[in-house]
């Protein structure tokens, strides 16, 4: 193990993860590009970049690291800039969460199918804590989350985001938010959601969540409402 940054580590596991999906992956479909955490992007900069697979070998390290069964493989297809098909794998408790644009998305044989929660007050709220190392974020992020708080049946950090998203997908959480991730922490969840028929945008309501690593994901229902409560968060001297 290493450690990346305050609070960020690599185990041994992300790294043979990442080999020896890289090797099934590109061994079976060459011609694509290949993204993931821990390494250079496979043929960057290339035609190979429209179409390429976005990897996170091990989500949740942390949880990992310290015996806590709570992380997931993601991958997500992107061509021409657009996330196609996505997997969250949670090895601990056996559960494929799987996703097609435009022909849903499932668990197992079962089709996924966002929360039907339209108040805060009878939904899980799930969120990602800003690490050490961003310490920058804290002070907007504890606004935001005391908004959630003061209306929410419960909050959720749980340490693994592709997992969060999944659960959104699955109805177990009515939404998620959190600041500062990587595309492949979001690609494959989002596209879970999507399909399952929330919605996912940044927590200003724009659609640049993939590139700015800044996500707020709902059953739709909820969305309004986040979004407003996020925002309202961000003001100064706010009440």
């Amino acid at each position: 193990m290493r450690e990346k940054g305050p609070a960020d580590y690599v185990s041994n596991a992300d790294l043979e993860s990442e080999q020896t999906l890289k090797s099934i992956l590109l061994g079976a479909h060459p011609a694509r590009g290949f993204m993931a955490e821990e390494g250079a992007p496979e043929q960057a900069g290339t035609a190979l970049d429209r179409e390429r697979y976005i990897v996170d070998p091990l989500d949740g390290t942390t949880n990992f690291l310290h015996g806590v069964p709570h992380f997931a493989v993601a991958i997500a297809l992107e061509k021409e800039g657009r996330i196609v098909a996505g997997v969250v794998f949670d090895p601990a408790k056996d559960e494929m969460f799987a996703a097609e644009l435009g022909r849903g998305a499932w668990a197992g044989s079962e089709a996924l199918g966002v929360s039907l929660d339209a108040d805060l007050s009878n939904a899980l709220v799930a969120t990602g804590i800003p690490h050490s190392n961003a310490r920058h974020r804290h002070e907007r992020y504890l606004g935001m989350l005391g908004a959630m708080m003061g209306e929410a049946a419960g909050i959720r950090r749980l340490g693994a985001a592709a997992l969060d998203l999944a659960y959104v997908a699955a109805g177990r959480f009515g939404l998620f938010f959190e600041f500062g991730l990587s595309r492949w922490d979001i690609a494959a969840g989002a596209l879970l959601v999507e399909e399952a028929g929330g919605r996912v945008t940044d927590p200003a309501g724009g659609d640049g969540f993939l590139s700015a690593g800044n996500v707020l994901a709902t059953n739709g229902r909820l969305h309004p409402r986040a979004l407003a409560l996020l925002g309202e968060a961000k003001r100064p001297n706010r009440s």
